[in-house]
């Protein structure tokens, strides 16, 4: 498949565009693939540089519990999104992986901004840019996701995904903000990013 560029007015050349097959695997393999990769919603966005994987298996992940209306598109087939309210404020956008019914995703913690930043600014009512998506309802608001965007595929617009042209070095650490399952190391960062959630430990 050939390259696909940006337009010059979007910045640096980005790489070939992930399809649903990339999501259809373990979700631990997805999610530290997703570090360094470049994600825009209706071309804005930026470079993955934190992420946080959930199984079904395990009861801090939304699907522990069976379907229920709104976590219904976990239980489908993958390369799709999941998008949540969390504590009733913020939108978290998920990244569904694994066979349909498997109910596994990945969390998209932070971003680096490279893509229409001053719409980010403007969303969020800021201008430092390190502030504006260290966080998942932060890059949302940023982006402009919310709940018409879930169950919407991760390989047709308004989304696109494109691959990291070069591995990156990942570091990982136990999952934020949760209260089960703490002590798993599913969280997964671009190692010496200034652009992440919370530092991880040395």
């Amino acid at each position: 498949m050939p390259e696909l560029r940006s337009p010059p007015s979007l910045g640096r050349p980005l790489g070939r565009l992930l399809t649903k097959k990339f999501f259809a695997r373990s979700v631990h393999e997805v999610a530290p693939g997703l570090i360094g990769a470049t994600l825009l919603v209706d071309g804005v966005g930026g470079i993955v540089t934190e992420v946080e994987a959930y199984h079904h298996t395990e009861p801090a992940a939304h699907s522990f519990n069976g379907p229920t209306p709104r976590n219904m598109v976990m239980f489908g087939p993958p390369g799709y999104l999941y998008v949540y309210r969390s504590y009733g404020i913020h939108w978290c956008m998920n990244f569904v992986c694994e066979k349909e019914g498997s109910a596994s995703a990945v969390l998209i913690r932070a971003l680096e901004p490279t893509h229409g930043i001053p719409a980010m600014r403007r969303r969020r009512g800021l201008h430092d840019e390190r502030s504006l998506c260290t966080g998942p309802g932060k890059l949302c608001e940023a982006m402009g996701v919310n709940i018409k965007h879930n169950t919407l595929p991760l390989d047709a617009p308004p989304i696109a995904i494109y691959a990291r042209r070069h591995k990156p070095e990942i570091v990982s650490g136990i999952r934020i903000g949760i209260t089960k399952a703490v002590g798993l190391p599913w969280r997964y960062g671009l190692k010496g990013s200034r652009f992440l959630s919370k530092p991880f430990p040395p």
